[in-house]
């Protein structure tokens, strides 16, 4: 289990208090090693996917450690201790947390950094004493955003006539890069009695090779089977084809996840969930309401080594 950046703080603290520098990278290994962080958890991702969740741990551990005046960075990704952190260790602290680092002055000072002079004096907020890093935050409410938009796009759908829906399947398909321009990307789709297929999508703009689909606008709880996808690969069979995309609105049971055909067809599955997820990332059936960039210092502008 990866630890919260809270608990790091005071093994990070006491990593450095040879009086020596130690480098960044190697205090993300050592924590690890000490933390037994499975190499696995090492490549768990924020949800953004621009970090990996220990290291961002471990660097808002020595962001708050260093606001609190007990580490120094003389240099670019290197840390030390300084005098206060090792008059901090002395007093054998069972932990140092954000609540702990509030006696500091500087910290206070870097808590309330957003409030005007009138307003130091109340009690700083509770922010920062939650387990969760600030990114770690933004991350899970976009999440909760996420998934709760996601939710909203399947009902939409699963109420769409069938007419609507086949062309939503197409457009999605195009925004992802498949059959050039809505007019010639999709061939009949909607047309029943097809021996199982819905209709056809060119894979690249030129059109070398078709791809069949197969789309399933079913309710929650009407789940896919294992033998609606044999019945898929017979048509696709039927057909001479060697790819197919199969959507529903609904989900797969484990038999059809797992159903492997014996020759070379290639079959993705895609369900209510990754659908509504592939329309969020492609911008189908909704739109931006807001957006917001986390930026960082450039160092190599400040010329830093």
């Amino acid at each position: 289990m990866i630890p919260d950046y809270q608990t790091l703080m005071l093994p990070l603290l006491k990593l450095v208090s040879d009086g020596q520098e130690h480098k960044y990278r190697d205090l993300i290994e050592s924590l690890a090693v000490e933390f037994k962080v499975a190499d696995d958890e090492r490549k768990e991702l924020l949800a953004s996917g621009n970090q990996a969740i220990f290291d961002n741990r471990v660097g808002w551990a020595k962001t708050y450690l260093k606001k609190a005046g007990l580490l120094d960075s003389p240099k670019r990704a290197s840390f030390v201790i300084t005098d206060l952190g090792r008059k901090t260790l002395a007093k054998n602290p069972d932990r140092i947390d954000a609540k702990y680092l509030q006696q500091f002055p500087a910290f206070l000072e870097f808590q309330n950094a957003s409030r005007n002079d009138n307003e130091t004096e109340e009690k700083p907020t509770n922010i920062l004493s939650n387990e969760q890093t600030p990114e770690e935050i933004l991350d899970n409410a976009y999440q909760r955003i996420s998934k709760s938009l996601a939710s909203e796009l399947l009902n939409k759908v699963i109420d769409l006539p069938p007419s609507f829906f086949e062309r939503l399947v197409v457009e999605l398909l195009v925004k992802m890069g498949y059959g050039g321009s809505i007019k010639d990307a999709g061939k009949a789709i909607g047309k029943s009695g097809d021996e199982g297929i819905d209709g056809t999508i060119k894979e690249d703009r030129l059109g070398l090779d078709v791809i069949y689909i197969q789309a399933k606008r079913w309710k929650k709880g009407n789940v896919v089977g294992r033998p609606e996808i044999q019945k898929f690969v017979g048509a696709l069979a039927g057909q001479g084809a060697k790819k197919g995309i199969f959507i529903t609105t609904s989900n797969f049971t484990k038999e059809a996840l797992e159903y492997t055909p014996r020759n070379e067809t290639k079959i993705v599955l895609i369900d209510g969930e990754q659908l509504t997820q592939l329309m969020i990332d492609f911008n189908l059936g909704c739109t931006t309401q807001q957006s917001y960039e986390l930026k960082k210092i450039d160092s190599d502008y400040f010329g830093e080594e």
